[in-house]
């Protein structure tokens, strides 16, 4: 079976676009978030927590509790976490104590805080969502909660999404039963202000959620891709097996020709149209392909066809 090996310039770009992930969520923090002391929900949360009571920095933190959650997850899950998460959780916990030191006060009081809270809670969300989705984007993940929905979805009927949602508000809340200081200062935050600033957390894992499924429903839109070649039997052997695509295998005539022909068509998602090229290229280069946008595909590995079906009318 004809396999598709990864380019290193595939791997750099899949590496690189996690890094600048992960680089858009730590200035997110660094200089929207913490110079307002606010703070958020799941493992960076917690870290940005312990900063404010501690002086910490949060990458330790990060990076600690990170490391016991995916023992814990390749205990009970197996190892299917994957390389790029474990590079995401170094990487951000290395930014984390590498970068908000670097920020420039002057920069952070021109764009945060002279900007006032709900405005950084927003930007900050915004960069932090759009981060986290360009890491999963990519195959990888920031850890955290997730792991611990994920477990926890192993063994209950519990929907994961609610149960990071839960677990990010009661994160938030607790910040205000925590002794807090203002950054960089021994002065302790009145508990007034941290009431004021677990809302604005709320705010924060609203807009960050928002963020992340708006940058991800990209990559979750659909292609429909016809095939005309001789070698239609490799190509649609390489697709199913390589990429695990369903193939419809269409004969057909041309009219002009009077010849019979074998058309492929291929529903796959946007992210695959490039590995599907390349397999087509690398089988047949004198194929003729049409590649087209779908308004969506519905069924088994694609969205799913929500509604509430016909209900049954009962006899009087």
């Amino acid at each position: 079976m004809l396999e598709l090996k990864k380019s290193p310039w595939i791997f750099v770009k899949e590496y690189g676009l996690t890094t600048l992930g992960m680089l858009c969520y730590v200035l997110g923090w660094s200089i929207f978030l913490l110079p307002n002391n606010l703070v958020g929900g799941g493992v960076s949360g917690i870290s940005a927590i312990v900063y404010y009571a501690l002086g910490l920095p949060m990458g330790y933190t990060y990076f600690v509790i990170n490391l016991i959650l995916l023992l814990i997850g390749f205990k009970v899950m197996g190892g299917g976490f994957g390389g790029k998460t474990v590079y995401a959780i170094v990487i951000t916990s290395i930014m984390l104590n590498v970068i908000p030191p670097l920020i420039p006060e002057y920069i952070s009081q021109a764009l945060a805080v002279s900007n006032g809270k709900m405005l950084s809670t927003i930007i900050g969300g915004v960069m932090t969502g759009v981060g986290i989705a360009m890491a999963i984007s990519q195959g990888g993940s920031s850890g955290g909660t997730d792991i611990i929905a994920l477990i926890v979805a192993k063994y209950r009927n519990v929907s994961p999404g609610k149960l990071i949602l839960l677990m990010d508000v009661i994160i938030i809340l607790s910040s205000m039963f925590v002794p807090s200081y203002y950054v960089g200062t021994d002065t302790v935050i009145p508990f007034a202000e941290k009431l004021a600033n677990s809302i604005y957390g709320l705010i924060f894992i609203t807009v960050n959620g928002y963020a992340i499924d708006m940058f991800l429903s990209g990559t979750k839109q659909s292609v429909q891709v016809f095939i005309f070649s001789k070698k239609y039997a490799e190509i649609a052997d390489a697709v199913t097996h390589g990429l695990h695509r369903g193939v419809t295998h269409i004969s057909a005539e041309g009219w002009y020709t009077k010849s019979e022909s074998n058309i492929l068509m291929i529903l796959a998602r946007k992210t695959d149209l490039n590995p599907l090229l390349r397999y087509v290229k690398m089988i047949d280069p004198e194929a003729f392909i049409s590649v087209s946008n779908v308004m969506g595909v519905y069924g088994q590995g694609f969205d799913v066809l929500k509604g509430t079906g016909n209900k049954k009318k009962k006899n009087a």
